[in-house]
């Protein structure tokens, strides 16, 4: 099921070296997620401060590449959508996760897709989708960027430094910079686009 209405920005599915950076960088993020419990409190506190600051960096661009999220459809018995409505403001998605049982605003719905998103505003959500067969519907709420990196994992991270890299006009040196703080932080992966380890 497409929840989406429409995408801008880049066309094109080319496999260079930027392709092969980001998949070399994902398989180290899964590396270093599981050892995540050997950083210190402190540790993640900063990389939640820097998160927050990169989200708002970031704000341009998800009116430029974000996409309108369905916030309500019914649903025919082929699967096909209608009836339905998205919500108004654009989002990236960031990251998927095993869903929890029940939405916070009504326990009697199963969850059945969590999303964490980054709004036009600067600011994270959670995205939750149920459906009784029928009606397909969402539940939203913000979420604080050090949640988002607990529940979702460096992913967000590097997601929304990968929509900068891609969209983010006018501040090549703040995107060379995040470059390298990222390749510190996961100890000098092949960044996007250099092909050098």
């Amino acid at each position: 099921m497409d929840f989406r209405r429409g995408v801008q920005g880049k066309k094109g599915g080319r496999m260079d070296e930027i392709e092969a950076g980001f998949s070399k960088l994902m398989d180290r993020i899964k590396d270093q997620e599981q050892k995540t419990g050997a950083l210190s409190e402190e540790v993640r506190k900063k990389d939640a401060i820097l998160l927050g600051r990169m989200s708002k960096a970031a704000m341009p661009v998800v009116g430029k590449a974000g996409l309108n999220l369905l916030e309500r459809g019914k649903q025919d018995p082929k699967g096909e959508l209608y009836e339905t409505r998205f919500y108004p403001d654009k989002v990236i998605v960031l990251g998927k996760t095993d869903p929890v049982k029940y939405r916070p605003d009504d326990p009697g719905k199963a969850v059945m897709d969590q999303f964490c998103v980054l709004g036009e505003n600067g600011t994270f959500s959670e995205l939750m989708y149920s459906s009784d067969g029928y009606v397909v519907d969402s539940f939203r709420q913000p979420l604080e960027p050090a949640d988002a990196l607990k529940i979702y994992g460096y992913d967000v991270m590097f997601m929304v430094y990968r929509a900068m890299k891609d969209y983010l006009e006018g501040a090549e040196d703040l995107v060379e910079a995040l470059g390298k703080v990222l390749e510190f932080v996961f100890e000098n992966p092949v960044a996007p686009g250099n092909g050098k380890k």
